[in-house]
């Protein structure tokens, strides 16, 4: 049963389950590194990070959106390289984020890709929530993402990905708790959904993820 209504581009959550909205803070919480390297090592770890929250966040949307979620959650913590069972299983939930929902994903995300200040919405973002108890741990994530973002142009959709994908399970909470304090709609926030890159500059994953293609 869908928890959420449509009208136009606009998708308003009902509210939530308590241990639905307790998750969406954790799945932010990767580990994002925090030293400056300019380094193939570096690179690879923010590109594994990224698909991580990537299919994380979208794997809770699914359930945001549904209004359940599974008994077993341990899967989901894990801070291992996505790979393997554990990768098909979280990319199955992620599959079944409902069409308009997945649509807010895309559109923060292209639009994180067009604006010339996509590396420093991002970077604040994904640090600030991975390290929300430790101001010094974000401020070196900070700049290692923000940093990796204006030097590597192939890191663009990857962070941006992650940043939306996040960003969208954060703001469905908001707009849900919105609902069930006023007990009016309330939109999720998305911003103006621009082009799609072209498919040489998005990874696999993006792809299978927002489904593209």
């Amino acid at each position: 049963m869908e928890r959420f209504t449509v009208k136009g581009h606009r998708v308003c959550p009902l509210p939530l389950r308590g241990e639905l909205a307790d998750l969406v803070p954790r799945i932010h919480e990767v580990g994002w590194p925090t030293w400056l390297d300019p380094g193939p090592r570096m690179l690879r770890d923010v590109l594994d990070q990224c698909r991580l929250l990537t299919a994380r966040a979208l794997a809770t949307l699914s359930w945001l959106a549904a209004g359940d979620l599974p008994s077993d959650l341990e899967w989901l913590w894990t801070q291992r390289r996505l790979t393997g069972p554990r990768q098909e299983r979280m990319y199955g939930a992620a599959a079944t984020v409902p069409d308009p929902v997945l649509a807010l994903v895309v559109a923060d995300w292209t639009w994180a890709l067009g604006t010339p200040y996509g590396g420093r919405v991002t970077a604040p973002y994904l640090a600030g929530s991975a390290y929300p108890r430790d101001g010094h741990q974000a401020a070196h994530a900070t700049m290692t993402l923000y940093q990796t973002y204006d030097r590597y142009p192939e890191s663009r959709p990857a962070i941006a990905a992650a940043w939306a994908a996040a960003r969208v399970t954060a703001d469905w909470c908001k707009a849900a708790e919105l609902h069930a304090a006023y007990g009016s709609e309330t939109p999720v926030f998305t911003y103006p959904r621009g082009t799609i890159p072209a498919a040489v500059s998005v990874r696999p994953w993006i792809e299978r993820l927002f489904r593209l293609r």
